[in-house]
């Protein structure tokens, strides 16, 4: 009949509910910042109430963490009815897909957008250099630059030459449209896809790119007081006099996603966590490496979620987990070990960045290739010493001390069994093809065979003597009266 008791399934399940409530403390904690998940506010330049200015800092790279990031900045102030809204930029570049999002969230925004690239020494490049364009007002301070947007392969490396033409078509014609939009010089703007070419504050100023250059903040809002913007056809002055600013920074979870989502990682949390559930799977009730492995998946998972990643990296992942698994079936065999060690390799080459997608220079969203050959050295190293030690078990005699192999020679016992074909029970050393007996010596289960190779002659229940030990195998022969031995034989039939 079968079993449906849940037995079985208590491990399995406790890991599970370990890890889901893990992933729920962590949402609690990433919502409970603040009223809008991550806001405050800051002193006012004034004690009188006036206009609430809401301050975004983004300072990294652009990816689909921080569009979503920027959006809900843009919907806290749309709520609050500020009268503007300042990102405070400093980014190396980004995601192509990431910044068409920011962009199409700041061109559509009811609320004015100032992007301020600060503090001093920071950058607005690449990627950077179509968010900045697309503000209302593009503020920067001194030392800053802005501009090297040309279009590159999503590792960083060039693209073939017609895909090239197309991605700096399609990148130019993107900006041209944003320099358009807002009043700005097209033809310099341009040459920051075409020619790769940067530009300080003053000169971005002077060609028109950018509006003003400001030392700080407080600086930018004295500036901005009576500014005129361009809103859905409508001039709009800002009024700035007194200010209270209200800072969006990101949430715990916001946080927690950036993190995960490095490529680097993101491919050691699923390689850790596809870890801990073999081990957990190959010795059940360890509990730890178990319930680390399904919360690393969950979360290196989610994190490749927010890459550009590639199935096929995603399916050599997945394939070598299932291998390593295989591995520890088939112990000693060592070929689903090498060839999951192959697959989590060229798993984490494919993941992103592989196969050349456009995209615009910033951090290059690919795992380390350094990463990949230490992951994949240790992984074979493993699998070598596992295989390795579990032939080496096969080939272990059992250790027999000396004196109780000596204190058996003489010793009476029973024919208990016989077994057929000789030398296939477990544990014994005898390789003999001649049938073999199951001798009780001394209360103890022994395989034996005849002396002078008499096989098969006694039958179960005769009483034998042993003349010599070889490990866990005994030599016998036939002795009279056999009444010891049978006497043996029924007592320990009734105590079964």
């Amino acid at each position: 009949m079968a079993d449906f008791s849940l037995g079985k399934f208590a491990r399995p399940a406790r890991v599970l509910i370990a890890a889901l409530v893990t992933l729920i403390g962590l949402w609690g904690l990433a919502s409970g910042d603040g009223s809008y998940g991550g806001t405050r506010t800051v002193a006012a330049q004034s004690a009188a109430p006036g206009s609430n200015v809401v301050l975004i800092r983004l300072d990294g790279a652009i990816d689909g963490v921080t569009a979503r990031f920027i959006e809900r900045g843009l919907r806290i102030t749309a709520e609050q009815d500020s009268e503007l809204v300042v990102l405070m930029l400093n980014t190396p570049g980004g995601l192509l897909d990431a910044t068409r999002d920011i962009v199409e969230v700041i061109m559509a925004s009811e609320v004015p957008v100032a992007v301020y690239v600060a503090p001093e020494g920071a950058q607005a490049a690449s990627a950077g250099t179509f968010v900045g364009a697309a503000a209302n007002i593009l503020a920067m301070a001194p030392t800053t630059n802005i501009g090297a947007a040309s279009v590159v392969s999503s590792d960083g490396s060039d693209l073939p030459d017609t895909l090239s033409r197309k991605a700096m078509q399609d990148a130019a014609a993107f900006i041209r449209s944003i320099a358009e939009t807002r009043g700005r010089n097209v033809s310099a703007l341009e040459d920051t896809v075409f020619l790769a070419k940067a530009y300080s504050a003053s000169e971005a100023v002077d060609l028109n790119i950018a509006d003003l250059v400001a030392a700080d903040y407080a600086s930018l809002v004295v500036q901005l007081d009576g500014y005129e913007v361009e809103m859905n056809g409508e001039t709009v002055t800002l009024d700035l006099g007194t200010v209270t600013t209200t800072t969006v920074d990101m949430t715990l979870l916001e946080r927690l996603l950036a993190f995960i989502s490095s490529p680097n990682v993101a491919f050691l949390l699923v390689s850790l966590g596809g870890l801990g559930v073999i081990v957990e799977l190959w010795n059940p009730g360890m509990w730890i490496p178990g319930t680390l492995g399904v919360l690393f998946l969950i979360l290196g998972w989610a994190g490749i979620g927010q890459l550009p990643f590639s199935w096929a990296g995603v399916s050599l992942i997945t394939l070598s987990l299932l291998l390593f698994y295989l591995e520890t079936t088939a112990p000693g065999l060592g070929y689903f070990g090498a060839a999951g060690t192959i697959s989590l390799v060229l798993g984490g080459l494919f993941l992103v960045g592989f196969f050349g997608s456009p995209g615009i220079p910033g951090d290059a969203p690919v795992v380390n290739r350094w990463l990949l050959a230490g992951i994949g050295a240790g992984a074979g190293l493993f699998v070598f010493w596992f295989a390795r030690e579990l032939r080496k078990a096969r080939r272990i005699k059992l250790y027999q001390s000396p004196t109780v192999s000596t204190s058996l020679v003489g010793a009476t016992g029973v024919v208990s069994a016989i077994l057929s074909p000789a030398g296939t029970h477990v544990g014994a050393t005898y390789t003999s093809k001649d049938p073999a007996f199951e001798v009780l010596v001394s209360g103890e289960r022994w395989t034996g065979e005849i002396e002078n190779g008499d096989a098969g002659s006694l039958a179960v229940g005769s009483g034998v003597e042993v003349v010599s030990v070889e490990g866990n195998h005994v030599v016998v022969k036939e002795v009279r009266p056999v009444s010891q031995g049978a006497d043996d034989l029924k007592n320990e039939s009734s105590s079964e």
